[in-house]
């Protein structure tokens, strides 16, 4: 049994504050460790569960987040920028589920803890033929192209509900529970982790029960920027269009390209956003 781990920071254990999220900023060498240590809760009970072989795929930000030297050694990891599939990097048809550990709620969600889709400033929504969605979607249905179900899904108790939502009953843990965008009641590390750990074994035990997400062809991605000049900037890539002053869409039969795609709408907006200053 081949398990894959897309894990990003936002819905880790005992993380409120922005600043844990970046390189250079306080707290965020400790926000590397628990991150880590919530994959390697998951890695465990991937292990428990049977699994021959983890795949864990550093999905936040500068995409080099996780402390390969604190990583179970049971598992490989993938790190560094530039990878064209982005949180979904490395996953393919080998793999017989997909665990998504670290999650958020998607833009808008008034108790989602850090919420936001893909960019928390330069983007105000995304869509994903034609309904808002968050990354738990987008993620889930590039796993479905892949013939791969997701079975857990880790994060605050708003990604779960979303998660639950989407994908029926999956295996979710709710780290926190949220007060606002940047506040929530924190479960201890050592609690939460030990939930990550049987939730991730008792999905994968029950394996059979879970079936792929599959979001429909042709897939459309609206994105709704907070700028106008990104959105006219994100229009200048072959197959994007322009469908009003702010929102941009792209529409493929291959679902990989939107997951690339998401890269280079992150660097042409990061480019334009810093450009422009406050008035971006």
């Amino acid at each position: 049994m081949r398990v894959y781990l897309s894990v990003d920071m936002e819905g880790v254990t005992g993380l409120t504050d922005p600043e844990e999220m970046h390189a250079g900023k306080r707290g965020y060498e400790r926000g590397c460790e628990l991150m880590t240590a919530d994959a390697n809760a998951a890695v465990n009970g991937a292990h428990d569960a049977g699994a021959s072989a983890v795949l864990v795929n550093d999905a936040h930000g500068s995409t080099k987040n996780l402390r390969i030297d604190l990583l179970d050694p049971r598992a490989t990891l993938i790190r560094g920028p530039g990878k064209a599939q982005r949180m979904a990097h490395g996953l393919d048809g080998s793999f017989d589920a997909a665990c998504f550990v670290g999650y958020h709620a998607m833009a808008g969600v008034p108790d989602g803890v850090l919420n936001h889709t893909w960019m928390g400033k330069e983007i105000q929504n995304v869509y994903l033929n034609g309904t808002a969605c968050g990354e738990t979607r987008v993620v889930a249905a590039c796993a479905g192209y892949h013939g791969v179900p997701v079975v857990l899904v880790t994060g605050d108790e708003a990604v779960g509900e979303e998660a639950r939502a989407l994908l029926g009953d999956v295996e979710t843990v709710a780290v926190k529970k949220g007060i606002d965008k940047f506040s929530a009641e924190l479960l201890p590390p050592s609690v939460a982790q030990a939930r990550i750990r049987e939730a991730a074994a008792r999905a994968l035990d029950r394996l059979p029960d879970f079936a792929p997400y599959v979001e429909p062809a042709p897939y459309t991605l609206g994105v709704e920027w907070n700028s106008t000049a990104i959105a006219s900037a994100a229009a200048l890539i072959p197959g994007v269009k322009l469908a009003g002053p702010r929102h941009t869409e792209f529409t493929t039969d291959e679902f990989p390209q939107i997951m690339a795609l998401f890269g280079l709408f992150a660097t042409i907006a990061g480019q334009v956003a810093c450009n422009a200053g406050p008035y971006g």
